[in-house]
């Protein structure tokens, strides 16, 4: 998974579409109190109380129509034949311990210490970029939570033999692989401070995510789907800045997680695909929901203990040094629209009509915007502290 452009890409009002009437009954609204919050600070009965430190204000739940239920049960088999080939044999994967110093061999020292060589030309900044994309990767419980609130395609059970949820844990195993390789490797490195990594990485999964995909697949895939693709435009730009900095091994490894991205990107565009020939009108409206609340990607409640706008600081570096921007984010959209022959689809309501022109003209909206924010963005950069490199200043 990746990054997200919350702090590039201006409030979704400034290009909003409403919907005349709502997808479904949304049969549950929870409000929730605070956006930030101090873990442990509040005490009763002379016990302090375990709070996440990032909270939202309101959650949607429910929001599919129940009879559309039936379109998940009956895309089974559909599943099973074509969603899972995007799959990797285990025997046939790469294992992080491929692309790390061999901890039994003779030479795991001078391994250690060639790596370490090359790290040392590697600037913060660069740092900052990968360990935020790394500490992103190892919330991976809380997407599999995530993918797991969705109605009609949920694991039931933890084991269920049904193709939805064998996806769901698959994938997952898949991507737990990207996190153990970076965080092993920047370990060794000796440049960042593991020990503020693995509590920004404590916090982020105990405060979750809201993603407003509201239990609804519709959303969830279509959200998947942007996810997937930002995450492997990011690490293969972070591959790209190690290749040119001379890291080489890094930039293999980067490029494999990119590689992993892609696939996965395919996958889930191949479901919303298939959602758009089987209710095309459903799909549009749920697409144009989630652009008009905006994508928030997983890592959007990051916090250290320390910087209460650590995501913020973390997007911005990552936007200067093009690891991944707001065109970024622009881009993708107009990829999806180009992929799911979204300005071509035929036989919609009305609703559906205006939804589809909103999706259409959105990204050409979204870069006007994102022009006009880079110019203020410049003028209000700032040397930030990250505890990732020891309290090390960093433009943001």
């Amino acid at each position: 998974m990746a990054m997200s452009m919350d702090r590039i890409v201006v409030s979704p009002s400034s290009y909003v579409y409403r919907p005349s009437q709502a997808r479904g009954s949304r049969s549950s609204i929870v409000s929730m109190a605070s956006t930030i919050r101090s873990a442990s600070t509040e005490v009763t009965n002379g016990k302090k109380l375990y709070i996440p430190p990032r909270e939202v204000h309101v959650q949607v739940k429910h929001s599919m129509p129940p009879q559309k239920l039936e379109i998940f049960k009956s895309l089974e088999g559909w599943a099973d034949e074509t969603l899972l080939t995007y799959l990797k044999p285990v025997e046939k994967s790469w294992q992080p311990t491929d692309f790390l110093p061999e901890a039994d061999s003779e030479g795991f020292y001078d391994q250690v210490k060639e790596l370490r060589e090359r790290c040392k030309e590697l600037p913060d900044e660069y740092f900052v970029v990968l360990v935020g994309d790394m500490i992103t990767e190892e919330a991976l419980p809380t997407y599999q939570t995530m993918l797991n609130t969705l109605d009609g395609v949920r694991d039931e059970t933890g084991a269920s033999p049904t193709p939805w949820a064998i996806w769901t844990r698959a994938w997952t195993a898949e991507e737990n692989r990207h996190g153990d390789l970076l965080n092993k490797y920047l370990y060794l490195s000796g440049r960042v401070d593991m020990r503020q990594i693995e509590k920004t990485i404590q916090y982020l999964i105990g405060s979750g995510m809201d993603p407003k995909t509201e239990n609804n697949p519709y959303l969830g895939f279509i959200y998947t789907s942007f996810q997937e693709r930002a995450t492997f435009i990011s690490h293969g730009n972070t591959a790209r800045h190690a290749k040119d900095l001379g890291d080489l091994k890094l930039a293999q490894i980067c490029g494999t997680i990119a590689a992993d991205e892609k696939r996965h990107e395919t996958a889930y565009t191949k479901i919303v695909e298939k959602l758009f020939e089987i209710d095309a009108d459903g799909t549009i409206l749920g697409l144009a929901d989630m652009m008009k609340k905006k994508i928030s990607m997983p890592a959007h409640l990051m916090y250290d203990g320390q910087d209460d706008n650590l995501f913020e600081h973390f997007s911005t570096v990552a936007q200067r040094l093009g690891v991944y921007t707001a065109k970024d984010y622009a881009d993708i959209l107009e990829f999806l629209v180009e992929r799911w022959n979204v300005e071509t689809l035929s036989g919609l309501s009305s609703e559906g009509h205006r939804a589809q022109d909103f999706v259409c003209g959105l990204p050409a909206r979204i870069r006007r915007i994102e022009e006009r924010a880079q110019g203020r963005a410049k003028e209000a950069a700032r040397n930030v502290p990250f505890s990732w490199i020891f309290g090390r200043e960093i433009k943001a």
